[in-house]
Order: C-alpha cells, then sequence, then structure tokens
C-alpha cells in the first residue's frame, strides 16, 4: 500500500467524520429547556457540592481487570493454533504470561489490589 492510498484513506475518513457531524448539527432535533442545562435530567435538585473526587485506587483497580482481560483476548486463540503453530508458540506465550505475571506482582506489592 502506498502513501497515495493512506493519504486517500485519511482523506476518505476526514470527509465522512465531518460529514457525519455536519448532518447530526443540521438535522438533529434540537429542544432548548431549562432543565437541559442542568447537571443532573434526574428531576431532583442536587444539594451541596456535586464535584466529587474518586480514590485513585478505583481507576488502578479498572486497568488492572483490563490488563488482564485484554490478556484474555491475546490468549484463546493463542490455545486455539498452538498445535499448528508448535513450540515457538508455547514459549512466545510463555514468556508473554511471565511479563504479565511480573505486572502482576508490581501491583500486589504496590496495594493496588487492595479494596479500603
Amino acid at each position: 500500500m502506498g502513501l497515495e492510498a493512506i493519504i486517500v484513506f485519511f482523506i476518505a475518513g476526514v470527509i465522512f467524520v465531518g460529514g457525519a457531524m455536519i448532518a447530526s448539527a443540521l438535522l438533529a432535533p434540537k429542544s432548548q429547556n431549562s432543565q437541559k442545562e442542568d447537571p443532573y435530567e434526574c428531576g431532583i435538585p442536587t444539594e451541596g457540592p456535586t464535584h466529587v473526587q474518586f480514590k485513585v485506587g478505583y481507576y488502578l483497580f479498572a486497568i488492572l481487570f483490563l490488563v488482564f482481560d485484554v490478556e484474555m483476548v491475546f490468549l484463546i486463540p493463542w490455545a486455539v493454533v498452538m498445535k499448528k503453530v508448535g513450540g515457538i508458540a508455547f514459549v512466545e506465550a510463555l514468556v508473554f504470561l511471565v511479563i504479565l505475571g511480573l505486572g502482576l506482582l508490581y501491583a500486589w506489592k504496590k496495594k493496588a489490589l487492595e479494596w479500603e
């Protein structure tokens, strides 16, 4: 694939995305309502400050979950074709698992998995 094809795909992407955004802005129904400007549309006015700061531990836990969830995306296809590919695939998967294990050990040492 040459540079020209990449430029054409880029321009096509910009046109499609820009066209969709412009069409949405022109054709979408609009409603000017005072309730639309409220931070929450549940019908109950808020009391006190609405900005709540979450502990960083929640985000760390979620990121760790995603890392090990993505691990399964790579390991399941590997397990399916393991017999065809041979021993080198086993070694590569072992290296992959060792790296993930080191990441888990690091998170464990940093107490990222503790829920307080």
